[in-house]
């Protein structure tokens, strides 16, 4: 499945560590915002150590599933990343 990952973290070091977390499971597209496609077992680890460093009361971590057909509905205005997530490929 393809997520659109978004947090508003506010501490530094908090936002450094699941910035760090969130590089190793997709594509950063803006400053917190990541493109991942994760099977559910990846979703749920994911989840999970997002989970232990969030704090409930001050951050928030959204996950949003994009289907093909509204992936392919996306407009982007301004600069693209470098590169693109794709179904088909994984990063190991």
């Amino acid at each position: 499945m393809f997520y659109l990952v978004c947090y508003d973290i506010v501490n530094n070091s908090r936002r450094q560590k699941i910035s760090q977390l969130l590089e190793a499971y997709g594509l950063r597209v803006q400053k917190s915002v990541f493109e991942c496609v994760l099977d559910e077992k990846q979703y749920q680890n994911l989840s999970q150590r997002l989970l232990r460093l969030v704090n409930k009361r001050e951050d928030q971590v959204r996950f949003y599933p994009l289907s093909a057909n509204t992936r392919t509905k996306v407009v982007v205005l301004g600069i693209q990343p470098p590169l693109a997530i794709d179904d088909s490929a994984f990063i190991v």
